[in-house]
């Protein structure tokens, strides 16, 4: 029945005639993205738009390639002489979007900002171990740590960190500044946001002059943007179903490919609710995962039972991690042993699912809603606008919520960010106020060692004290899938589904 309702909602594209195109501006491409970014600045924007756009305006000093390895960038090298310290040697010859020069100056502030107080932001959580930053010579800076710290390269990588002047202040997000190969025009609220070229840009100007990121929370509408031709690109935003619809269309081309994001499901364990992990066992048992993957994902998604993507070096096996297929019997089992009888009308456990507005999302919140009953679970479903929903999971405000990551799980330093007890926001993303004292020994442990066989063991075993506890549920890793118009070429896509491709696809 699912099925036959997403096909009716994209059947309805066809009728539209392509024809219907708006007045195109040659020189720019327009980019729909499904919300506003929170921040621009690296420092201090988390959500995906945040890392996607703003990773465009603003280097890193440290870049991930295909494969998820860590290359230079505006870091040309780097050593570590001792698990306490790091040596970074900056590219020289970059310039600012305002021309001035970047220094080893700028790269200290931008870290120190993060440490110091300047900044009251949840990616600091990610810089606690630092002590002292250094400027050894006009290019060289020297971190030192208060104890060793393995995932501080990963944290200095692109889409996570960016490179600010020395002195920007906590309104940097308002007017950016960077070195990237795209420099900040404008932005209006839940509008858009307009970069353009940086013609100086260090590692060759991109061939696009202008790109407009156009907000659009409604993906419908998004599909028939793209497919009237008043849009040339969106990038993870509409269903699968509507992805099918659009396929074959004159001027439209998809691009697919593995994808590294992570959509899960977080649970708030201080709730009385869902304080006892057989409870969330329950639900975790009562989701039909595989259904959910053919019905709105196409196949087009793999089952994730980790935040890390498939191919990383920590991931823990299927082997190696206690399981959750779907077995009603089971979950109705958890919840008896929990204590949770049925009252008159069958009913065991009550409880309310928050999630943006976002289309996809919302459709998987309804059909979860329709499974968790099988095992006497009412669920309620509550969809608000991003920024009224991200306030509200950032305090805590929520029994239950979905959302994915993208970028910030392509590392194990994910687990401390989301899990550890030093991470409760603002000083990191532990929304849910998970709390184990041998999760945070194991993570300090993972996070001390040099040796990256010594480092998995202590990953492989908090994952399988998580894949217990169950404070979140990882649900799927779904391709990503790129439609775009054919007047934008070479567009080649990432497993992290960032917008790297605009350095080098081309407007005809």
């Amino acid at each position: 029945m699912k099925r036959l309702a997403f096909s009716c909602l994209t059947l309805c594209l066809l009728p539209l005639a392509s024809c219907h195109t708006s007045a195109v501006e040659p020189d720019t491409l327009r980019f729909i993205i499904e919300s506003s970014p929170n921040n621009l600045d690296l420092r201090q924007g988390t959500d995906s738009q945040s890392e996607r756009v703003g990773g465009l305006i603003y280097d890193a000093l440290v870049h991930k390639d295909d494969d998820l390895n860590l290359q230079p960038w505006l870091a040309t090298s780097w050593e570590r002489p001792d698990p306490l310290t790091w040596v970074f040697h900056i590219r020289s010859s970059v310039r600012f979007h305002d021309g001035k020069p970047l220094t080893a100056d700028d790269v200290a502030f931008s870290i120190r900002s993060m440490t110091d107080g300047t900044l009251i932001t949840a990616k600091g959580g990610a810089f606690n171990h630092v002590d002292r930053v250094l400027v050894t010579d006009p290019m060289t800076v020297t971190v030192h740590m208060k104890e060793p710290d393995s995932s501080l390269l990963f944290n200095l990588s692109d889409g996570l960190f960016g490179v600010v002047e020395k002195g920007a202040g906590r309104d940097e997000g308002l007017h950016p500044v960077g070195t990237g190969p795209f420099r900040f025009v404008d932005q209006v609220q839940d509008k858009d946001v307009l970069v353009e070229r940086n013609p100086d840009y260090w590692n060759g100007a991109p061939s696009i002059a202008r790109v407009r990121f156009e907000i659009v929370p409604d993906n419908l509408t998004t599909a028939l943007e793209i497919k009237k031709g008043s849009a040339d690109i969106e990038s993870n935003v509409i269903t699968l179903d509507m992805v099918h619809a659009l396929q074959g269309l004159p001027g439209l081309k998809t691009e697919s490919g593995p994808g590294a994001r992570v959509d899960y499901a977080n649970f708030n364990v201080n709730d009385p609710a869902l304080h006892d992990p057989r409870v969330r066992q329950a639900i975790a048992c009562a989701i039909d995962r595989p259904a959910l993957i053919e019905a709105m994902w196409r196949g087009q998604a793999i089952l994730a039972d980790s935040l890390l993507p498939r191919g990383q070096w920590a991931r823990a096996t299927d082997a190696e991690l206690p399981q959750y297929p779907h077995d009603v019997t089971r979950a109705i089992r958890l919840l008896e042993a929990a204590g949770l009888k049925p009252d008159r009308n069958g009913v065991r456990l009550r409880f309310t699912l928050k999630t943006s507005t976002d289309e996809t999302t919302r459709l998987e919140a309804q059909v979860i809603q329709q499974e968790l009953r099988a095992a006497g679970i009412d669920l309620q479903v509550r969809s608000t606008e991003f920024a009224t929903f991200y306030s509200d999971i950032t305090k805590g405000a929520f029994q239950m919520y979905m959302l994915r990551w993208i970028g910030a799980n392509e590392d194990p330093d994910i687990f401390r960010y989301t899990t550890a007890t030093a991470a409760f926001p603002p000083k990191g993303a532990n929304r849910g106020r998970y709390t184990n004292p041998r999760v945070d020994a194991l993570l300090k442990a993972a996070n001390a060692e040099i040796d990256q066989e010594a480092r998995r063991r202590d990953y492989v075993q908090v994952q399988q004290i998580l894949a217990t506890d169950l404070p979140s549920i990882p649900l799927w890793y779904p391709n990503n899938e790129v439609v775009h118009s054919t007047r934008l070429t070479n567009v080649k896509i990432d497993a992290g589904g960032s917008f790297d491709f605009l350095r080098t696809a081309k407007l005809r």
